[in-house]
């Protein structure tokens, strides 16, 4: 798993195991936001991360979104979700591309 951090707030990492979880809390995260929809091949059932993320005392997010189609919800959800969940976050999808240009619309726009 490489985690590429943004800023001391927010990270971005491609798909995440649920093995790797408690790994992710270790290091300091607080919540986890998954970007990645679950019918996407080669894509961990979002439920599966979650619940590993429950017992690990991290909150977590499912906000699916589309490769290569942003849509203005997706960015206010991910907005939404930055706001109320602790910090640092760690944000996952296929390779952390989806993560990081939400979070630079969200940036752009703020």
């Amino acid at each position: 798993m490489e985690i590429k951090q943004l800023d001391p707030d927010f990270s971005v990492a491609g798909q995440i195991e649920a093995s790797e979880v408690n790994a992710i809390a270790a290091a300091g995260y607080k919540s986890l936001i998954c970007n990645r929809p679950d019918t996407e091949e080669g894509a961990v059932a979002h439920g599966e991360i979650e619940a590993a993320a429950g017992a690990a005392g991290l909150d977590f997010s499912f906000i699916p979104v589309v490769s290569g189609q942003i849509t203005p919800k997706d960015v206010s959800d991910m907005s939404a979700a930055l706001a109320k969940m602790p910090k640092p976050v760690l944000a996952y999808c296929r390779t952390g591309g989806r993560c990081t240009n939400l979070y630079g619309l969200i940036k752009q726009a703020g």
